[in-house]
């Protein structure tokens, strides 16, 4: 039976060089709306998390959240899913840094940039501001890794960092953890702290 994994996986060979039949047959039998374009997997896991908490399954309504592998393959996922491919509604993250990438891509495959939030550094960044330094060390605490944390911050490469940089730091340090902490983070906000871009993103799914 047909699901949103084997269209998701299904686009992500596409992107990579395999034919486009599978992904055309599945987002027809689906069907697909829309794909929601992540530069990685911690932010579909922040992305998913937040929708679960909203009572929203997401597959269920059509739409999918796709991690690209970072922020240059905006453009070949724009062409494969936007008018040029799919014609699906198109929405996602960036990363203000990579914006320029963005706005180069959507440009090219014909899309509008407006169902497209900002943050300001990533989303850990987002997320960590949201909750504040305290509540996040707490929650690194009940997770288990508050000595991993603690042997991280005596690098003399943190030195001169403030404490939600380090903290953000810290968070891409171990395969993994960035796509644990994107749920736990998430599932930590109270409901009218969540950062403007993933509100925004999640209302426009």
């Amino acid at each position: 039976m047909a699901d949103m994994g084997m269209f998701r996986e299904a686009v992500i060979a596409w992107a990579a060089g395999a034919p486009g039949d599978p992904a055309r047959e599945l987002a027809g039998r689906l069907p697909v709306r829309a794909a929601v374009l992540l530069e990685g997997p911690s932010d579909v896991a922040a992305v998913s998390a937040l929708a679960a908490i909203r009572g929203r399954n997401l597959a269920a309504e059509g739409v999918c959240l796709l991690a690209m592998g970072g922020a240059m393959s905006i453009g070949r996922f724009t062409r494969l899913l936007g008018p040029p491919g799919l014609g699906l509604r198109l929405t996602g993250l960036c990363d203000e840094a990579e914006r320029r990438y963005y706005a180069r891509g959507l440009e090219q495959a014909g899309v509008a940039d407006q169902g497209f939030f900002v943050c300001v550094a990533d989303l850990e960044d987002e997320l960590i501001r949201a909750l504040g330094v305290s509540r996040v060390e707490e929650l690194v605490l009940a997770e288990g890794d508050l000595r991993a944390l603690q042997t991280f911050l005596r690098q003399p490469a943190q030195r001169g960092r403030s404490p939600q940089q380090a903290l953000r730091r810290f968070l891409g340090t171990k395969k993994g953890r960035k796509i644990h902490y994107g749920r736990v983070l998430v599932e930590a906000l109270d409901a009218d702290r969540v950062p403007a871009p993933l509100e925004d993103l999640l209302t426009s799914a």
